[in-house]
């Protein structure tokens, strides 16, 4: 694989940074995460309107621009970067990916064309489970004539409380492990659904809570064949990992880049800290565990392209993700520890922006599975 960009994506690559570096700034962010709705509505709209970014692997047939997850991956790291607080790794990264996994051609054409004008949509799956695949899915659901009842409750549910509209994962009752899952998507204005913010400890990202309860939903809101989608799940879930890693080697990059600034700028015992051996062994450290990342990254978007196109390589993709999130978790917050190292006594503060970068790290670190669960992944997946 040549991992080269093109001129197209370089340019892709290199228009996101310069929008991110405008708009998301550290006063844009502190502003944006203790909001009520936790991100700047009217910087949302900019993004859906003006740069267009939520219809950049979306079908032309549905108004979007047709191309492909490398494209998407690139702007996921300067989003990572910048810390940008908005609803588009739920609505990009999950939802759309499940319409274009398991929608129907019906439900392709109802919701993405919503999610391409801006509208907020998202996945709701686990329940508070350890693990990150089918089996953490403990919604019920029952037949009822042609409708379908859910309930239960789900954790983790990223702009869960601001989304307009959801897919949710339920199971058949009585079932177990990846047997019986089913998914739906609907709008979030049922009776049945009841939604909460989650506190968390990043507060660049919005989680939340949602309950449904006797939730009734009828043939048209199912996405695939009833009670088989376990592997359309496992699949939506692993493009959403690259996509979060993407996020994280982005991350990594900037912790690295404030930490050398700031090390040119403070002095110590006559000189800068920069020309210290110590410091520069830790920034050679950071930027080889963000070009391992970057290229793990790049190669799992590939293989996602692949995957969404039913290309040959497309059975890698769970080999890919988990490769990419297992490298990128630990590497992110090591990285960000170093940075809060080499910041000192500040690097704590508030006032300083690297503890926001060291909660996001942790974050999402767990979330979509850790190092330790991927790792244990792949594992499994070499003695099959």
């Amino acid at each position: 694989m040549d991992f080269a960009f093109t001129e197209e994506q370089q340019m892709i690559r290199d228009t996101a940074a310069a929008f991110l570096k405008a708009s998301s700034s550290s006063a844009a962010v502190r502003a944006a995460m203790v909001s009520d709705k936790g991100f700047d509505p009217a910087l949302w709209q900019s993004i859906c309107a003006d740069m267009y970014w939520q219809a950049l692997h979306i079908p032309e047939q549905y108004g979007g621009m047709g191309l492909g997850y490398v494209e998407l991956v690139a702007v996921l790291e300067q989003m990572g970067r910048y810390l940008l607080c908005a609803p588009y790794m739920s609505s990009v990264a999950m939802a759309t990916n499940a319409l274009l996994v398991a929608g129907t051609d019906a439900q392709k054409a109802l919701y993405l064309p919503q999610i391409i004008e801006g509208k907020i949509a998202s996945l709701a799956f686990n329940s508070a489970s350890r693990d990150w695949d089918a089996c953490a899915v403990s919604v019920t659901y029952r037949r009822d004539g042609n409708d379908f009842i859910l309930n239960g409750n789900y954790r983790y549910v990223l702009d869960g409380d601001n989304a307009d509209v959801m897919v949710f994962a339920a199971r058949d009752e009585g079932s177990v492990g990846e047997n019986g899952i089913s998914l739906f998507v609907c709008p979030t204005d049922l009776n049945g659904i009841e939604r909460a913010a989650l506190p968390t400890m990043d507060q660049t990202r919005r989680q939340a809570t949602i309950t449904v309860t006797n939730l009734r939903l009828d043939e048209s809101t199912v996405m695939g064949d009833v009670g088989k989608a376990d592997k359309h799940l496992n699949k939506i879930l692993d493009l959403a990992t690259i996509a979060l890693a993407a996020e994280q080697a982005g991350g990594m990059q900037e912790v690295l880049d404030m930490s050398v600034e700031y090390s040119k700028s403070r002095s110590q015992f006559g000189r800068t800290i920069a020309g210290f051996q110590a410091i520069k062994h830790k920034a050679a450290d950071m930027m080889l565990r963000g070009e391992v990342a970057r290229s793990a990254v790049y190669y799992a978007a590939c293989i996602a392209d692949e995957a969404l196109n039913d290309g040959p390589l497309a059975n890698e993709l769970s080999e890919a993700a988990s490769i990419a999130k297992s490298h990128c978790s630990e590497a992110y917050f090591k990285n960000a520890g170093e940075a809060l190292q080499i910041h000192g006594g500040v690097g704590f503060t508030w006032e300083y922006d690297v503890h926001l970068y060291f909660k996001r790290a942790k974050a999402s670190e767990h979330f979509l599975g850790g190092s330790g669960y991927h790792r244990e992944r792949v594992a499994k997946m070499l003695l099959d």
